[in-house]
């Protein structure tokens, strides 16, 4: 099973999504939690999204938790369960887990100029093909 696939359901009409991991394997749903946490750990695998090293010394790692979500149709039917893993980063403390943050962010101008550049491009690409031709 690839990364990308999503698993279709089996059960019907279940309204509330696991919360915990203990939840999810005590879930009439229980075989395809495991499966949807397992097409989660094939995709962070192929994706190279970690890798593994030694803890240092005084270090404590920071924790993570899964996330299930029922997919559901415009009929309300579940369609697909998805389980993510994710990092429980609000126990970081600056300055140990971490010295400054960074939010990628576009600035519409410089949106605007490369809009600008790459049609300049175009059009200056297409007037030396006509003059070629």
């Amino acid at each position: 099973m690839s990364g990308g696939e999503t698993l279709e359901a089996e059960a019907i009409g279940h309204e509330d999504d696991p919360y915990t991991y203990n939840e999810a394997m005590g879930d009439v749903d229980a075989t395809l939690w495991k499966k949807a946490m397992n097409v989660e750990m094939e995709s962070m695998g192929s994706n190279k999204v970690w890798e593994l090293v030694d803890l240092p010394e005084g270090i404590k790692p920071i924790g993570c938790k899964w996330v299930y979500k029922r997919k559901r149709g415009a009929d309300g039917k579940v369609e697909t369960f998805k389980a993510r893993l994710v990092a429980k980063g609000y126990t970081q403390k600056e300055g140990i887990d971490y010295d400054e943050t960074f939010s990628p962010v576009a600035m519409l101008k410089e949106q605007s100029l490369q809009i600008v550049e790459i049609h300049l491009w175009i059009k200056t690409s297409f007037s030396f093909l006509e003059h070629k031709i």
